[in-house]
């Protein structure tokens, strides 16, 4: 075995059971890693310096083949069911086994990296990949430790990554070929049977998801940026539905676009990258995520790349609708040094309503906001996750992040009440979907539009304007807001037919009535009244 690499650490691949691999590189950076994948065939050079990749049968993740081991340090403490599936310490052992007599004979790639930009809280990551891009994705998400740093890194999670290596369904446990399986007691993710690239980050956001709230941090799916008066703010929302966009605004420095922890010292990222999606990119609208598939460092994943001439083509979406850039945070231009910033003092909500009923903005009492947390209603995105159609579908994903919670809702449902309680932070709801009918029949609100409104509500303004209760939601819309066209507020004004708007609000108020039966047991009764009801 040869090991190569700047830095190889002293707590080598022997302690995680890795024997005979042909030849271990150790974190390489950019130019080498490249090289590696170029070289091996599975990537290509796209004009500006990007690495385009394709992920073949998976564009997206597969929630159905995530498991997390039921055993003893755990168990009590997961949310058991469709969203964390549990899988026996057997069938552990058994893809165990199955990852480590794979990796023999092969060349690896180790990453040794940080998730959590706060010391007091940041986890040692080790990525052990097959593939040379992925630990090169590895690296744009996460912190890369100092030089210093690497001979004497100790993992505090492991992630064996196997993408061209599947399971046997029958014999491992496991509904495909596919898997994506948490060990919480021993420190370790297995993933095999997929290249896509995002669930090498997402099983570390679910890892920290649960580690940090005994600790008194909430973990939250979120973008987060700093005003330039200093003030935080964190924008929730699932894939699809603005977080990368709106947190990417250039009068505001970016804290992160997707992963954070909300402590008592105030917010920080997770990661040390971003993940954007990057299918119909505007460089009008979003010109600070479009530079950056032109650099060297990024990686574009299933983005269509011209077999002549190098074009890329961002509008394409034959592979997928849910093409992506990963790259270093740096690469934005006004980002926020050290991926902290304070306690937020605005909470944005983000909600791609396929109804188009929901108003572009909102204003949420407390209580409205601890409910909208535990509903997160928003669109499934076409594209997202493996098995979606070609339009959105509506869904209740609790915490803006059901996928990656492995403990009950309510544990972080009350660790964002008491935050808000201490820090007085304001919360709006932003429906960053559909305007004048439903999806098929309206369409999506207008990215200035929506812009200027966030600005409004983050530098002040929107507070001082007056507002009207929604007579189905109860939400407060404002009257106004500057550069806004008044008439896009109301929604019910962007119909044409106002019997048809009625009618589908009163079918989605139905739909957050039934969802929310099962949190009312853990809330009270300022919650409760707080809540969405279908008219009788």
């Amino acid at each position: 075995m040869g090991e190569l690499g700047p830095v190889i650490s002293r707590h080598g691949l022997a302690r995680h059971g890795i024997a005979n691999p042909a030849n271990a590189h150790w974190n390489l950076n950019a130019t080498a890693l490249y090289e590696h994948t170029i070289r091996g065939g599975h990537g290509r050079l796209a004009p500006g310096g990007a690495l385009v990749v394709e992920t073949g049968e998976h564009t997206g993740r597969s929630p159905l083949d995530k498991f997390i081991v039921d055993e003893p340090t755990a168990s009590d403490d997961i949310w058991w069911g469709d969203v964390n599936a549990a899988t026996s310490e057997e069938n552990f052992e058994r893809l165990h086994a199955k990852v480590l007599a794979y990796f023999q004979n092969r060349d690896l790639y180790v990453q040794d990296l940080y998730a959590g930009a706060d010391p007091d809280y940041r986890l040692p990551v080790r990525v052990v990949s097959e593939s040379a891009w992925h630990a090169m994705f590895a690296a744009n998400m996460f912190i890369q430790p100092g030089h210093g740093e690497l001979q004497d890194f100790v993992p505090g999670f492991t992630v064996l990554h196997a993408p061209y290596l599947h399971a046997d369904p029958e014999r491992d446990g496991t509904n495909s070929q596919t898997f994506i399986v948490v060990h919480f007691g021993r420190r370790l993710v297995l993933i095999g049977g997929t290249s896509y690239a995002g669930e090498i980050k997402k099983s570390i956001f679910s890892v920290l998801n649960y580690m940090l709230p005994p600790r008194g941090v909430l973990p939250m799916h979120c973008s987060a940026n700093i005003g330039p008066g200093g003030d935080t703010a964190i924008f929730f929302g699932l894939s699809g539905t603005g977080k990368t966009t709106l947190s990417a605004d250039s009068s505001r420095r970016l804290i992160g676009d997707d992963e954070h922890g909300w402590s008592d010292s105030g917010v920080f990222n997770f990661e040390g990258g971003c993940y954007a999606k990057v299918i119909r990119l505007s460089p009008e609208a979003e010109p600070e995520i479009y530079a950056t598939t032109r650099r060297f460092g990024t990686i574009l994943e299933n983005v269509v790349m011209d077999e002549a001439s190098g074009a890329l083509d961002l509008d394409d979406g034959r592979l997928t609708e849910n093409t992506r850039a990963s790259y270093p945070i740096d690469f934005i231009p006004n980002i926020a040094e050290g991926g902290r910033g304070g306690q937020p003092k605005n909470i944005v909500m983000l909600t791609a309503d396929a109804f188009g009923v929901l108003p572009p903005i909102s204003a949420l009492s407390p209580s409205q906001a601890m409910y909208h947390f535990l509903s997160g209603y928003t669109a499934r995105v076409a594209g997202t996750e493996k098995g979606l159609g070609k339009e959105p579908k509506a869904t209740f994903s609790t915490c803006f992040g059901a996928p990656f919670m492995p403990r009950h809702p309510s544990v972080y449902a009350a660790l964002l009440g008491k935050k808000m309680e201490q820090t007085g932070a304001k919360c709006w709801l932003v429906n960053t979907g559909w305007s004048g009918g439903a999806y098929g029949t309206g369409a999506r609100m207008a990215i200035g539009h929506t812009r200027a409104l966030v600005r409004a509500a983050l530098d002040g303004r929107l507070a001082q304007i007056p507002a009207k209760a929604h007579p189905t939601f109860g939400v407060a819309i404002p009257e106004s807001c500057p550069d806004v066209p008044a008439e896009v507020l109301d929604p019910r004004n962007t119909w044409a037919d106002k019997g048809a708007y009625d009618k589908t609000a009163r079918d989605l108020s139905g739909r957050f009535e039934a969802n929310f039966k099962q949190f009312e047991p853990y809330v009270g009764d300022d919650i409760k009244s707080a809540g969405i009801y279908e008219a009788a």
